[in-house]
C-alpha cells in the first residue's frame, strides 16, 4: 500500500507521515512548499529513518497529479492541501476557494482518471459554524460563518455527491477542532509564516521572546471569562486518527464497492477558554504570557467543542493526551526550534 499525503511537509501531514513510517506504510508526500518547508523532510527522516518520497507541485496542477499517479502504486490519499486561516479567507475568499475547492476538485478528477477511490480528508469544525448545540456531534446542522469553512464544507459536498454517482467510493471527511502541540522529540512542530492565526504557536513566541505580547481577541463572548472556547487537540492525537481512519479501506480492497462518504469528529469532548490555556501554558512551562484584549475577529463564534464518540466507534480512536502535554510539546518545539524551521 503506498498513501500520497496532499500539503505533506505541512503541520498536521508531516506528524501523520511520521506514524505511517513507523508502521512501514509506503507514503508520497506532495506539496508546493507555499506554508511550508522541505527541511521537514530531514526532520522525518531523522526521527523515523526513512527519508519520504517528495515531489514538489501544486493541486491544482493536473499534469503533476496525473503523472505522481502514473508513477506510483497509490492506493490512498490523505489530503491535507490547502489554506487554513479563517480571518484571512474573510479578507481573500477568492484565493481560498481557487487553492481549497478547485485544488480539491482536480485532486478528486486525478483520482477518478487513476481509478483510487479511497480519500481521507482534511475538514473542520467550523462546517458546523455556530453550533446548533454542544457538545456537537456529526449531524449537527452544518452553517458555516466564514469562507474558510465554507471552502471544507463544498469539498464534503463533492466528495458525498461522487459517492452518491458510484459506489467505488471510500470517503472520510475528519472534522477537527484546534490542533495544538508538536511531535515530543522536538524535530517537527508548527511553523506559521509571519504572525501566527493560531493561539498556541503565538504564546510560544511570545514566550521565547519573539513577540512581544499575546492579543486575545474578545472578552465578551458568552463563556466562562468571556474568551473564546475551543476543543484544543494534541496533533500527534490527529494524526494517529488520520492512520486508524485509513484501516476503513482494508474491507475494500479486495472488491469494488467501497464505503461511501462519512464524516467523523476528531476531538477531545473537552472546551478551553483562552485565557484558561494562557493560564495552564504559564503554570506547565513556568513562564510568564502577557497580553492584550482586542476586538474580537470577524468569522469567530463563543464556543466549539467536540462530541467524539462515532470517531471511538467507526475507527476505534479517541484522544490520548492531556492539555499538560499539549503545553509541554509546544514549548519543547519552540524552545528547541526559536526561528522555526529556518534555522
Amino acid at each position: 500500500m503506498t498513501v500520497l499525503i496532499t500539503g505533506g511537509t505541512g503541520y498536521i501531514a508531516s506528524h501523520t507521515a511520521v506514524i505511517l513510517l513507523q508502521q512501514n506504510i509506503d507514503i508520497v508526500l506532495l506539496d508546493n512548499l507555499l506554508n511550508s518547508k522541505a527541511i521537514v523532510l530531514d526532520k522525518i527522516e531523522l526521527i523515523t529513518g526513512k527519508r519520504p518520497t517528495f515531489v514538489e507541485a501544486d493541486i491544482r496542477d493536473e499534469d503533476s497529479l496525473d503523472k505522481v499517479f502514473a508513477q506510483y502504486n497509490i492506493n490512498s490519499v490523505i489530503h491535507f492541501a490547502g489554506l487554513k486561516a479563517v480571518g484571512e479567507s474573510v479578507e481573500n475568499p477568492l484565493s481560498y476557494y481557487d487553492n481549497n475547492v478547485v485544488g480539491s476538485l482536480r485532486l478528486l478528477s486525478a483520482m477518478d482518471k487513476a481509478n483510487v477511490n479511497n480519500l481521507i480528508f482534511s475538514s473542520s469544525a467550523t462546517v458546523y459554524g455556530d453550533p446548533e448545540r454542544l457538545p456537537l456531534d456529526e449531524s449537527c446542522a452544518l452553517r458555516t460563518t466564514n469562507p474558510y469553512g465554507a471552502n471544507k464544507l463544498q469539498v464534503e459536498q463533492m466528495m458525498s455527491d461522487l459517492c452518491n454517482s458510484n459506489d467505488k467510493w471510500s470517503m472520510v471527511a475528519l472534522r477537527y477542532f484546534n490542533p495544538v502541540g508538536a511531535h515530543e522529540s522536538g524535530l517537527i512542530g508548527e511553523d506559521p509564516n509571519g504572525i501566527p492565526n493560531n493561539l498556541l504557536p503565538y504564546v510560544t513566541q511570545v514566550a521565547s521572546g519573539l513577540r512581544e505580547k499575546l492579543s486575545v481577541f474578545g472578552d465578551d463572548y458568552d463563556t466562562v471569562d468571556g474568551s473564546g472556547v475551543r476543543d484544543y487537540i494534541h496533533v500527534v492525537d490527529l494524526a494517529e486518527g488520520h492512520v486508524k481512519a485509513l484501516g476503513l479501506f482494508d474491507s475494500v480492497n479486495s472488491s469494488n464497492e467501497g464505503i461511501g462518504f462519512e464524516a467523523i469528529n476528531l476531538g477531545t469532548g473537552n472546551g478551553y477558554s483562552v485565557l484558561e490555556m494562557v493560564k495552564s501554558f504559564e503554570e506547565i512551562n513556568g513562564i510568564e504570557i502577557p497580553y492584550q484584549i482586542c476586538p474580537r475577529r470577524a468569522g469567530d463564534i463563543d464556543s466549539c467543542y467536540a462530541d467524539a464518540s462515532k470517531a471511538f466507534t467507526t475507527i476505534g480512536w479517541k484522544a490520548e493526551r492531556g492539555l499538560d502535554e499539549m503545553m509541554r510539546d509546544a514549548w519543547n518545539w519552540q524552545s528547541k526550534n526559536p526561528q522555526g524551521y529556518e534555522e
